[in-house]
């Protein structure tokens, strides 16, 4: 009963957080849906990824499965974890078991009771789910780690194999970084969903019997991890081509914004093109001159994005260099104040009036015209 309520309501609010929160993109969900719910009757599944944050599972697990399916918690997976993680004490212990969690021990190999347990599950047709690497990354998620052979176990020692699905992550390495308390909200998760890992070829080679169980295991184990490998590599060229685009997207917006102001008749507000001449000098044509920029991959982009932009307004009237990285938020605020602090120095011959006149004419103008068609970008 405890089971019934907790799981599907731990797995839609870890769906929520996911998807309301953060953002994350999923490719090749149809494999698992189809896996999960279109499965023959009586056949297992496993599912195997890799480990990146301690709260992988049930983050990851959660984002991937609609709202429907995680109310279903007989359906829902179950999972392995270590004794001295999640089972330390009677309450933690008490919560783990009641979300579907299988405690294993550091250390007492593949022939354990957790393991047991976990082909149980399988052998009526459950759904498992395993971090073949045995333990998080130690490189926040940059590799996988070398798969452990109780992965081979489960496929091998259960009634029938299981249908074995892969998929890999990244992203959540931003979300629980190694040594934070609590998740962070903002990221981006890029999960890549595999198809069906099969095993047809090794259980009927020639000579099957005369090969001992041990390699086997090492067979179906090395296949999994080098299938991981691959979707690795791909979910990674996914996540650098998705920075790359938005370093692009993130220059385009430094140019609408460069002419947005460029279209300001800036003599309206009281200042003078001589006044501005005397510390900048002037061309003919006003154009406008984004700095290129490299973005690194490792590189955060998103709604707190920071660009750098340079841009230049002249034609005898003005004409301002602005260089350094700066918040969209914060950039009107710099047109506002920095233009007039760094930028101009009104002649002794203007009245303060006069300036503060145009001060606030200018103020309102943003507030008016550029704020607004800011904010509709």
């Amino acid at each position: 009963m405890v089971q019934a309520v907790a799981v599907p309501v731990l797995g839609n609010m870890c769906h929520v957080f996911m998807h309301g929160l953060n953002r994350v993109q999923v490719y090749g969900v149809e494999k698992l849906h189809d896996a999960l719910l279109h499965r023959p009757k009586n056949k297992s599944l496993l599912t195997v990824s890799n480990h990146v944050a301690s709260v992988d599972d049930p983050f990851v697990i959660a984002s991937l499965l609609p709202p429907s399916v995680l109310l279903d918690a007989q359906n829902l997976r179950w999972t392995l974890c270590a004794t001295d993680r999640c089972f330390s004490n009677p309450i933690a212990s008490a919560f783990f078991r009641s979300v579907k969690v299988l405690p294993v021990s550091r250390g007492e190999g593949i022939y354990q009771k957790g393991m047991d347990m976990a082909i149980s599950k399988l052998n009526s047709g459950g759904w498992v789910h395993i971090f073949p690497e045995g333990s998080r990354s130690r490189d926040g998620g940059r590799t996988i780690g070398s798969v452990k052979r109780g992965v081979g176990r489960l496929v091998l020692d259960a009634d029938s194999i299981p249908m074995v699905v892969p998929f890999v992550h990244t992203g959540m390495q931003d979300i629980m970084p190694i040594g934070a308390n609590l998740p962070r909200i903002g990221k981006t998760v890029i999960v890549l969903i595999g198809d069906p890992i099969h095993f047809d070829d090794l259980l009927n080679m020639e000579g099957l019997e005369n090969v001992s169980r041990g390699k086997l295991y090492d067979a179906v184990t090395s296949r999994i991890g080098h299938r991981l490998q691959e979707l690795k590599m791909l979910v990674d060229k996914l996540a650098l081509e998705q920075s790359m685009q938005s370093c692009t997207h993130s220059m385009q917006n430094s140019e609408r914004v460069a002419g947005i102001l460029q279209q300001v008749d800036w003599e309206s507000f009281g200042i003078e093109a001589d006044a501005i001449s005397e510390h900048h000098p002037s061309t003919q044509n006003p154009h406008i001159q984004p700095e290129e920029r490299i973005c690194s991959p490792k590189e955060t982009v998103g709604t707190d994005r920071y660009f750098r932009m340079g841009f230049s307004y002249e034609g005898g009237a003005f004409m301002s260099r602005m260089r350094g990285y700066m918040d969209p938020s914060e950039l009107m605020g710099f047109a506002a104040k920095g233009l007039f602090m760094n930028g101009y120095r009104p002649k002794e011959r203007l009245e303060d009036t006069r300036l503060l006149g145009a001060l606030k004419a200018w103020k309102q103008y943003l507030e008016a015209h550029v704020l607004r068609n800011w904010n509709t970008c």
